[in-house]
């Protein structure tokens, strides 16, 4: 999925690499934030704490801890709620059954 990220600016061609990738920790694995690091973006995903524990247990051998920014994780957060609420009122708003006209037309009231 990493490979296919593409940024829109204003005007031109559509960048490949954008400044951060913000994600959750179900994107924590090595290989994305390999990744990430070969492209020169910032990545902006917590740690797992199994993987946190791992690193912990091997000591000076098992890298330093991964560093996030606080502020660009904030805002990750903020857009992943507005969207769960687009999702809840795009149920609600494509409702049809429950129109008044649709219960006026029935078949089951009429009878």
């Amino acid at each position: 999925m990493l490979k296919k990220v593409r940024v829109r600016g204003p005007i031109g061609r559509s960048r490949t690499r954008p400044d951060a990738v913000a994600g959750d920790k179900a994107y924590s694995s090595r290989g994305n934030r390999n990744h990430l690091r070969k492209r020169h973006i910032k990545a902006v995903i917590p740690e797992k704490k199994d993987q946190s524990s791992v690193r912990k247990k091997k000591g000076s051998e098992g890298g330093r801890p991964v560093s996030r920014d606080a502020e660009l994780y904030k805002d990750r957060n903020t857009v992943e709620r507005l969207i769960d609420k687009l999702k809840a009122w795009r149920g609600i708003a494509t409702r049809d059954d429950k129109t008044p006209i649709r219960i006026k037309t029935s078949p089951e009231i009429t009878a």
